[in-house]
């Protein structure tokens, strides 16, 4: 493929796709799959804590978010998972099931989130992170989470969505996944 593209409607199609002027070749274009993982682990308080990672790179960088981001090729989702929070959070973690299914169409994101448990004790930042904390319900900063799903992710664990049973979808509110948080743009980067 060293043709010149361009954005063109063929005949057999409802939309426009890059198409290579010389060969023919559709280049398409389709969404990024992020996986991720709410982790939980006991607070020392007989209740549940979360983990959360401050982001270390943009976008939203300072922010908070689950560990969490962009499938590779050649792994499972579960495998996605587990290594985003290692990469994240130096966490080993086992899935227990899918949380939540989101879509994020404003950026081209399909988010498969899990319910995770740590394998192995023991949690730090990893190089993607500033920082990494187990937060109790009550302590999660709520103001300063990176993205809207974060925040789905999180009600959706602490209201039992997922294992065992059926995932949970966007929000009624947001069901093509186009509002973004309020304040600074967020340009690019998981939903």
């Amino acid at each position: 493929m060293s043709g010149q593209f361009e954005r063109v409607r063929q005949a057999d199609d409802d939309r426009d796709r890059l198409v290579c002027r010389d060969c023919g070749y559709v280049a398409y274009e389709n969404p990024k799959i992020v996986v991720g993982s709410v982790v939980a682990l006991p607070d020392g308080l007989g209740g549940e804590a979360v983990l959360l990672c401050r982001r270390a790179i943009e976008p939203r960088r300072g922010f908070w978010t689950l560990p969490a981001g962009y499938m590779e090729m050649g792994e499972t989702v579960e495998e996605g998972a587990r290594r985003e929070a290692w990469e994240e959070a130096r966490a080993r973690i086992r899935t227990e099931g899918v949380l939540a299914v989101y879509s994020v169409s404003r950026i081209g994101q399909v988010q498969v989130m899990f319910r995770a448990r740590l394998d192995e004790p023991g949690f730090e930042a990893g190089p993607e992170s500033l920082e990494v904390r187990a937060f109790a319900w009550d302590e999660i900063p709520w103001d300063d989470i990176a993205f809207p799903t974060v925040r789905w992710a999180l009600h959706a664990w602490r209201e039992g969505a997922g294992y065992p049973g059926p995932a949970v979808l966007n929000p009624p509110e947001d069901a093509r996944g186009t509002r973004p948080l309020p304040g600074p743009a967020l340009a690019g980067g998981a939903g």
